[in-house]
């Protein structure tokens, strides 16, 4: 049964990307009007856009956004593989390298769908664009907030759309949600009303990224959907080979601490066979490359404690513009996806107008990837940061659970569910995985199963 309260009106969604995509899909059950503008280009077709210059690399869908999209979007996940995006489990699907173990292998229960960001981007935008009462606004761009006599409510936005003899102009809002990315001008914008910016915590970890696509031989990764090897403190450098729509592998190889992968083609092979492993390297040596080795740069994360700021009633804050991760930990989708939920279970609730809570909420949806993010950064002694004692006992544990996956895919699934957001870290001092750790502990290190493992799935290469 629909409890949604209809709170009327109009809500202006800053930034057209995955975040406000999302919440204009939800704010759309209780506004008349949901308004999306962007700078950029919305296309309907799965292409890249330059408004998002990241999104020729890999992006990950952990387990539960997958989840929660198939929530808002009954069907998302067969739309997807109908475009041709392979998926399969998450576990029994993925050769997964963390801290330096190879997980063993079983089958998870958790999706894994193997989409590029311009697909994924397309089919919400699609499913978006279908609602009435939605309206997505391209080339316009968000000049600033316009505020009530007494400062103490947004009532719109200053807008300025890119055509010739355009002039700004204040689309007014009942509430404005700012989903503008990591470029997010809205510490600027309150600044210029006076409000204080909010605090933002940092974590420098440089990361260096490159991207090639290629064309496999057949049957090269033996039906996985992915190859993953994440970076440790001996050895700062990952990447990731996955299958994606139209019969291409996507490589993205990353050095953390500004270690830049080349990207010149031998010097590319050549960085992803230091990684620990020669099976990227192998896969690709002899594939067809289906384009030019593409760089990104990633300074740092960065939280902005808009929760704890005096934001005037009337706007929220969501995405990128609010907590910017580590893009090797591919968190980013998926906590739009919750905070997308949080929202929705505020105008469920019944709409009072007042967003400060709701935006005490929405930073909460993005703590606990926070947390796990920062807590991987904070392992490599080059990251600055405060590290306490508590996290440096969480590290070694974590550590412990790491080595136990590649004995036990018992401990590799919990671990997946954890790194997936769908079961919170405490999840592993549950007793059945810390028996289970003990038990690997005394008995030394398992073989570890690293081939193919037959799960349900549209498998990379199926038919």
């Amino acid at each position: 049964m629909n409890t949604t309260a209809h709170a009327g009106g109009r809500a202006v969604v800053l930034g057209g990307s995955i975040a406000g995509l999302l919440v204009a899909h939800v704010l759309a059950d209780a506004f008349d009007e949901v308004v999306v503008v962007d700078r950029d280009e919305l296309p309907d077709a799965a292409v890249p856009r330059r408004g998002v210059p990241q999104d020729r690399h890999i992006h990950a869908l952990l387990a539960r956004g997958q989840q929660v999209l198939e929530e808002l979007f009954p069907g998302f996940t067969a739309g997807l593989v109908a475009a041709g995006a392979p998926t399969g489990d998450l576990l029994a699907d993925v050769r997964t390298c963390i801290g330096g173990h190879l997980f063993a292998r079983r089958t998870s229960g958790l999706t894994a769908v193997s989409a590029s960001r311009p697909l994924l981007e397309a089919e919400i935008r699609k499913r978006v664009r279908e609602r009435p009462g939605v309206r997505l606004v391209a080339r316009c761009d968000a000049l600033g907030l316009a505020v009530t006599p007494d400062g103490r409510r947004v009532c719109g936005a200053r807008i300025l759309r890119a055509t010739d003899g355009s002039a700004g102009q204040v689309l007014d809002a009942d509430l404005v949600v700012d989903a503008t990315g990591r470029g997010s001008r809205m510490p600027r914008w309150l600044a210029d009303l006076g409000v204080e910016p909010p605090e933002a915590e940092q974590v420098r970890i440089g990361v260096r990224y490159a991207t090639r696509s290629f064309r496999l031989a057949r049957g090269r990764l033996e039906g996985d959907l992915a190859v993953l090897h994440g970076p440790t403190p001996a050895r700062p450098r990952g990447g990731a080979l996955a299958a994606v729509e139209g019969d291409r592998h996507v490589l993205t190889l990353f050095g953390m601490l500004d270690d830049a992968p080349p990207l010149d083609p031998d010097g590319f092979i050549a960085f992803a066979g230091t990684l620990g492993s020669p099976e990227i390297a192998r896969a690709v040596r002899d594939a067809e490359p289906l384009s030019d080795p593409v760089a990104h740069h990633f300074p740092y994360a960065v939280r902005r404690r808009y929760e704890r700021a005096g934001l005037p009633d009337g706007l929220v804050v969501v995405g990128d513009a609010s907590c910017s991760f580590n893009p090797v930990y591919g968190q980013g989708i998926t906590v739009a996806a919750l905070q997308a939920l949080v929202v929705r279970r505020a105008v469920c609730s019944g709409w009072s107008g007042r967003t400060r809570r709701l935006q005490r909420g929405i930073s909460a949806a993005a703590h606990p990837a926070w947390n796990l993010a920062t807590g991987a950064d904070l392992a490599f002694p080059e990251v600055g940061g405060r590290r306490t004692a508590a996290m440096r006992v969480a590290g070694r544990f974590v550590a412990r659970v790491q080595a136990g996956a590649a004995g036990d895919p018992a401990v590799a699934a919990a671990f997946v569910r954890v790194t997936g957001l769908v079961e919170p870290p405490t999840a592993l001092l549950r007793p059945g995985v810390v028996v289970r750790l003990a038990a690997g502990w005394r008995r030394g290190t398992s073989a570890v199963r690293t081939g193919p493992v037959a799960v349900g799935g549209t498998r990379a290469g199926s038919s």
